[in-house]
């Protein structure tokens, strides 16, 4: 499924979601990864909702920003009790949706100028 407007100017546009993986600008990924408008973190070691621990949740905090947009893989899932707090605690917003939703999600809220972070589990 293609959804991406052409005409956004960001470094990273994510083009396109497949239960095989995401197409973002012209190159193809199959494992998770973190991506805002301008940084791409590859092969995010979290490959379920469960392996979301603070280690990992590191690399959205160093990047500070505003929204945190949170792909649980296929499907949509909830945060544990203690990821929720994890994020309170370190005031950072978050929504988790299934991966193809925070995907779509992502380029709208960075067309609107957010300072938005996709972390997105692939299976």
């Amino acid at each position: 499924m293609r959804f991406q407007r052409d005409d956004l100017k960001l470094a990273y546009t994510l083009r396109s979601y497949s239960e095989a993986g995401l197409l973002i600008n012209q190159t193809y990924y199959q494992k998770s990864l973190i991506v805002g408008k301008s940084v791409l973190i590859e092969n995010w070691p979290v490959a379920s909702l469960a392996q979301l621990q603070a280690e990992a949740l590191q690399a959205i905090l160093d990047l500070q920003p505003e929204l945190v947009l949170l792909g649980t893989g296929q499907t949509h899932a909830f945060l544990s009790a203690e990821q929720g707090a994890w994020f309170k605690q370190h005031h950072l917003a978050v929504e988790a949706m299934s991966t193809a939703a925070a995907a779509r999600t992502f380029n709208a809220l960075v067309a609107e100028g957010r300072n938005v972070v996709a972390a997105l589990i692939l299976p």
